[in-house]
């Protein structure tokens, strides 16, 4: 369970993939559940997830919310968070699909804390493909 607390009076969620304390936003609070819910319920190791690094995307530097690496440390699932109250429209899928075109990973998830969607992509033939549940990560 996340460990919150107020400094300054402001309230602040400790990220213990990047092992620091951070401003406790709606979309951070989103972030935080959904990287305990990947080491808690998926067994996803904290040595193989990222949290909001920079990338080059399209000549323009971007953070991605999250990045989960393979057993193998390649890319495996980009994670796109959004606050409760933003809808998973196309937008939010598109905007995580910019992300994946620079590292390429075979799934993609977006998340308000409310919802989440899962998706394979298939390069090769350039499909995206919707999935019920979270994917195997290996």
């Amino acid at each position: 369970m996340p460990k919150v607390r107020v400094r300054d009076g402001k309230s602040e969620i400790f990220d213990f993939i990047r092992k620091k304390w951070v401003a406790l936003t709606p979309e951070e609070q989103v972030r935080q559940y959904f990287l305990h819910f990947l080491t808690e319920e998926r067994n996803i190791a904290a040595s193989h997830i990222a949290v909001e690094r920079k990338i080059d995307v399209n000549g323009l530097p971007q953070r991605f919310d999250i990045l989960i690496f393979s057993s193998d440390g390649k890319p495996a699932m980009v994670v796109e968070c959004k606050q409760p109250s933003v809808p998973l429209t196309q937008s939010v899928a598109e905007q995580a699909a910019r992300y994946n075109k620079t590292l390429k990973a075979p799934f993609v998830a977006i998340t308000n804390g409310l919802s989440s969607l899962f998706f394979k992509i298939d390069f090769e033939n350039e499909k995206v493909i919707s999935l019920d549940d979270f994917p195997e990560i290996q």
